[in-house]
């Protein structure tokens, strides 16, 4: 089998200059693509450094609505800082709890698309 790897998750959106706003000014994502191919607009967003980038785009035919995304998990060497962050830019975030692994806290983009933010191997508390 030849080798496999991700490039792109798909985050489906109602809005994409809302998407980008959030994605860009909240998160602090770099743009990677923000093209127009025919009657679609291209845009991906990643943060930096990133392998994998995210397509922000209206649901392809077939699929559900935005936000049926859930548990994409985006990971942190500070939870607090980014949590504080997050909630200073009107973000609605769980606050962190201790997991098996380190610390964890949920929230979700403008269309409702699941994020959950893991430091591991944090012994804080």
């Amino acid at each position: 089998m030849p080798r496999l790897a991700i490039t792109t998750i798909t985050i489906p959106v109602a809005d994409q200059d809302r998407a980008l706003r959030f994605y860009r000014d909240v998160l602090g994502f770099e743009v990677r693509a923000d093209d127009v191919l025919g009657d679609q607009r291209w845009l991906s967003v990643a943060p930096a450094d990133s392998a994998v980038d995210f397509t922000l785009h209206p649901p392809f035919p077939g699929q559900a609505g935005p936000g049926w995304q859930q548990g994409v998990v985006l990971r942190t060497d500070d939870i607090d800082t980014v949590v504080a962050a997050l909630r200073e830019a009107g973000v609605d975030v769980a606050d962190p709890e201790r997991v098996g692994w380190g610390l964890q806290a949920q929230f979700a983009d403008p269309d409702g698309n699941g994020f959950v933010l893991v430091q591991p191997g944090s012994q804080r508390g």
